[in-house]
């Protein structure tokens, strides 16, 4: 929702470097290479970065090097300035007044991200400092690379989703650190005062031993010193493959776009695939995206690039079509003809309540209807009504 004083060039504008920026190899072959060429001088930085701690080769390429920083520094630069411009045309911020779209974009953790990198180079500028001072800033640069990479985004949102977990495996880790420094320090006190004198001191060698990093600085010397440390290594080894089962698993359903469990009552529900066999629906559901929508939600906006179709699993949505509102329930998809016309959304679709869709991206959809003549003529069959109605 764009203020008053803006001209309609403004808000086209402002749309297109929305479209470039975000749907980046989706929008166009402009937009494909702005973010191949964003994607490129990530790691060109973080690589200039890293060199330049290595005094030889600072010294022989330091023009070099710092070419690529300051090029680096002005293209984010412009990239944060144009992504808070143009915030407003997210379809999260689409109702909100411009500046609060800005503001709730730049509160965003990429966006801070990008914020925490631009700062202190900045500032570097203007503040009399070697340039290395902000070299781990400059290195968190490679976190930006998860706005551009979908696996980046799946891992995580799959540590978002086990951060329970997660936080459970850690307050545990801490618990059996202090127990087995605790056991260690009354065993091993008298024997060596200097390393097992204390609790804390006994705790460094609790988290080498737990971690099995093992340095060798700090080892038992009795008996019952050696057995609890046995024990404490055991112990280590089901710790470390604990958080890593949590992760493995998580990642591995994100990775396959499944954000709550498909039922074979919620594909059953929809006509578009009651012919097909078990296996078959088995086959379709690798390929579908769930997603949750809160009432009076905008799920799509007209002139925005198509890039899957939806299936209603359950709930209702209504598509604000030239010909007047058109709702749509359980069973039913839409968002298939700008797909089939390789064109923009023709609509808006706002959900009428909480409702369970079913994304299947344009690719997928292709594939599926070359494979299945039944589903392709329903398709087609429905595209040519809906382009027949007023």
């Amino acid at each position: 929702m764009g203020s008053a004083d803006e001209s309609d060039l403004q808000l086209r504008l402002r749309r297109r470097v929305h479209q470039l920026l975000d749907y980046g190899f989706d929008a166009s072959p402009a937009g494909a290479f702005i973010h191949f060429a964003l994607v490129a001088l990530i790691a060109a930085s973080v690589a200039a970065g890293v060199l330049s701690t290595s005094p030889t080769i600072a010294a022989r390429w330091a023009f070099e090097l710092q070419a690529v920083e300051i090029v680096a520094l002005a293209v984010f630069t412009l990239e944060y300035g144009l992504r808070l411009w143009s915030a407003p045309e997210h379809t999260l911020y689409a109702e909100l007044h411009p500046w609060r779209a800005r503001l709730s974009f730049a509160l965003e953790p990429v966006s801070l991200l990008d914020l925490v990198t631009l700062a202190p180079l900045l500032a570097g500028l203007f503040i009399e400092s070697d340039f290395s001072v902000f070299l781990m800033l400059r290195l968190l640069r490679y976190f930006k690379l998860a706005r551009y990479s979908p696996g980046m985004r799946s891992l995580a949102l799959a540590l978002k989703t086990e951060r329970r977990a997660l936080g459970a495996s850690l307050l545990l880790l801490i618990g059996l650190v202090v127990l087995a420094a605790s056991v260690m320090h009354v065993l091993e006190r008298d024997a060596q005062p200097d390393k097992f004198g204390s609790v804390p001191e006994a705790m460094w060698w609790a988290i080498v031993t737990l971690t099995t990093v093992g340095y060798g600085d700090v080892t038992p010397v009795t008996v019952a010193g050696r057995m609890a440390a046995g024990v404490t290594m055991v112990l280590g080894m089901i710790m470390l493959a604990l958080p890593v089962g949590i992760v493995a698993t998580a990642f591995s359903q994100e990775i396959h776009r499944r954000e709550f469990i498909v039922t074979w009552g919620m594909l059953s529900r929809v006509p578009l695939f009651a012919h097909l066999s078990a296996a078959e629906i088995a086959e379709i559901m690798r390929y579908l995206r769930a997603q949750t929508i809160p009432a009076n939600a905008l799920v799509m906006r007209r002139g925005d690039i198509a890039t899957c179709m939806y299936l209603i699993a359950s709930g209702e949505v209504e598509i604000d079509a030239a010909g007047g509102p058109v709702r749509l329930g359980e069973g039913d998809y839409f968002g298939e003809l700008a797909l089939l016309r390789k064109s923009r959304r023709s609509a808006d679709v706002r959900s009428v309540k909480p409702t369970k869709l079913l994304a299947l991206d344009g690719a997928d959809m292709m594939a599926l209807m070359e494979r299945d003549p039944v589903i392709q003529a329903h398709i087609m069959a429905q595209a040519q009504a809906r382009s027949a109605a007023p």
